[in-house]
């Protein structure tokens, strides 16, 4: 044979053996098709395929975060509201990540999107505002259920910015003035009723023992005569001036 020939060989040979050396990483899986059959998954690590009969396509298995575009949707009590969100999800079944689906991260991301606007239309105001946790909670189950056949595991879905008419913000904030101002009244109220009740109790103990009424007098009279510079006009018990009277 020329030498021609043994190097088109060996050029042959090391194409084909490029082609049916297979590398995937530790956090990769390899898809298998024979002749256009799924013949399984396998990785990590080095393998051989079949050159020409065999193909491989690999499929990420770390977890995806992926953000869900902000949707528009009208609550159960008519408000309307800007929602977007974000979503973990990663691939649990290779096999089926590659069969069941064209291309399981734009059909996550269209049934997150879609989800999203079907459970804020379920959910109130003051749900989506005071109980997000719950929400939350309830998105990941609905799309985790939908990216279940898909071999695509939804380990978390989070909202992130709630945006609202600016009408309901101004509503908001008014409400909430008044929410303010109302318990400011009531803590008013009940210090007016505390300090009502400590003086009927401070009467009551005065009207059982005369001598004390005296000494607030006299208590009185210090404080008022540390201003020399006042005359001072004060009624006398008449206890004392009935004493006075019988005296003379």
């Amino acid at each position: 044979m020329s030498l021609a020939l043994w190097i088109g060989v060996v050029f042959i040979l090391i194409i084909l053996a490029s082609a049916s050396i297979k590398v995937v990483q530790e956090y990769e899986r390899g898809v298998i098709f024979r002749l256009g059959r799924f013949v399984g998954v396998r990785g990590p690590g080095l393998f051989f395929l079949i050159p020409l009969v065999e193909r491989m396509q690999k499929v990420d298995l770390r977890t995806i975060t992926m953000d869900v575009p902000t949707q528009e949707a009208i609550t159960q009590d008519n408000v309307t509201v800007k929602v977007n969100a974000v979503c973990y999800f990663r691939v649990v079944d290779p096999g089926n990540a590659v069969l069941k689906v064209v291309d399981h991260i734009y059909a996550t991301s269209q049934l997150a999107q879609t989800t999203l606007r079907s459970v804020l239309g379920q959910s109130d105001l003051d749900e989506l505002l005071a109980h997000r946790e719950q929400i939350n909670q309830r998105l990941q189950q609905i799309i985790d259920e939908g990216t279940e056949p898909w071999g695509v595991k939804v380990s978390l879905v989070e909202i992130r910015d709630v945006e609202l008419p600016q009408s309901m913000q101004r509503a908001m904030a008014a409400q909430a003035e008044a929410e303010r101002e109302r318990r400011a009244k009531i803590i008013h109220a009940e210090g007016e009723f505390q300090a009502a009740e400590k003086l009927a109790e401070a009467a009551r103990i005065i009207s059982t023992q005369p001598a004390s009424l005296q000494l607030r007098y006299l208590q009185t009279l210090t404080e008022i005569a540390t201003d020399k510079a006042n005359i001072v006009v004060f009624p006398v018990p008449l206890e004392l001036m009935s004493k006075v009277f019988s005296s003379s």
